[in-house]
């Protein structure tokens, strides 16, 4: 079975919102590429199959925008989740590039300033994933 399937037909049975859409406003081509890379990241960075009821990482896709979180259970009602947004990325099919998003303690979003702007999905992936700034994973 396909990795991607596997996670998907994983993550569709965990009690918290589904990582994944294509009901993006972006046309096809760009949508499965966005979600071919997201699902990469995600499957290097997801904890190992013991910590997940504990800890997951996941990510959304609404409309224009991508929205990387993490999901923990409340400490006084372990059956329910809650997500923590990490980073966001909306496209702008004007300009043909992502905006980058960091959320601050307010939990407003506020542009990721030693960056706003990247071409591709995978520039948006490795900012994130190299955090210089640690905005995105603290």
């Amino acid at each position: 079975m396909d990795s991607v399937v596997q996670r998907r037909k994983i993550l569709s049975d965990q009690p918290f919102s589904k990582p994944y859409s294509i009901a993006m406003s972006l046309d096809l081509l760009l949508t499965l590429d966005t979600i071919e890379v997201l699902e990469n990241y995600i499957d290097k960075i997801r904890p190992s199959e013991e910590l997940r009821d504990q800890i997951d990482i996941g990510y959304k896709l609404d409309n224009q925008s991508i929205i990387i979180f993490e999901s923990r259970p409340y400490f006084h009602q372990p059956d329910e989740r809650f997500e923590s947004a990490v980073a966001k990325a909306t496209f702008v099919k004007a300009q043909d590039h992502w905006k980058v998003f960091w959320q601050r303690s307010n939990l407003k979003w506020q542009i990721y300033a030693p960056q706003p702007f990247v071409k591709t999905i995978d520039q948006f992936v490795a900012l994130v994933e190299q955090d210089e700034y640690y905005c995105f994973w603290g």
